[in-house]
């Protein structure tokens, strides 16, 4: 009975989220030294860029979602950049020198990422609208993507603020 239980509670974890879905709710420790939780940031709009300190692609838009985020957080965007490496220390290694003002957080087991797993390739960003669904998926990246970030976001934040 136990297996059966544990059977159906990995299921409902493992259902895929699409566009207009509510993500579902996680906490994950942060880069800041506290635990952030996805439904604390209700109301606000929110990116998840999944990443990881191997893909050469994460390395070019870093410095770029980082501009992002200093210049619409005042607005009510938040950025969290979910790392998918298997050692926080790959993670942080990969952070240093490097400026990075908005929160990291570690999604070790992956369990985050696997809720969006009908979504191939790394970077990943799902943008979260005000309400808590999913907006916009992006997968991977290539210069000149930011942009298309950009109008995702004031897009959003526009819908929230009416």
């Amino acid at each position: 009975m136990k297996k059966l239980l544990l059977i159906a509670v990995l299921a409902i974890f493992a259902v895929p989220t699409f566009a207009g879905d509510k993500v579902n709710d996680f906490t994950l420790k942060s880069n800041q030294g506290k635990n952030i939780r996805l439904a604390d940031l209700r109301g606000q709009v929110v990116m998840l860029n999944f990443w990881a300190s191997w893909c050469g692609p994460c390395r070019q838009e870093m410095p770029l979602l980082d501009k992002i985020y200093q210049r619409y957080s005042p607005a009510g965007f938040t950025l969290l950049g979910v790392n998918n490496d298997v050692s926080i220390a790959n993670a942080d290694q990969f952070l240093k020198g490097r400026e990075v003002s908005f929160p990291i957080i570690y999604d070790l087991d992956g369990k985050v990422r696997d809720s969006f797993k009908q979504y191939k390739g790394i970077p990943l960003s799902i943008f979260i609208d005000c309400n808590g669904e999913i907006a916009n998926v992006h997968s991977g990246y290539e210069p000149g993507d930011e942009n298309e970030y950009i109008k995702t976001i004031k897009g959003l934040l526009r819908k929230c603020s009416n």
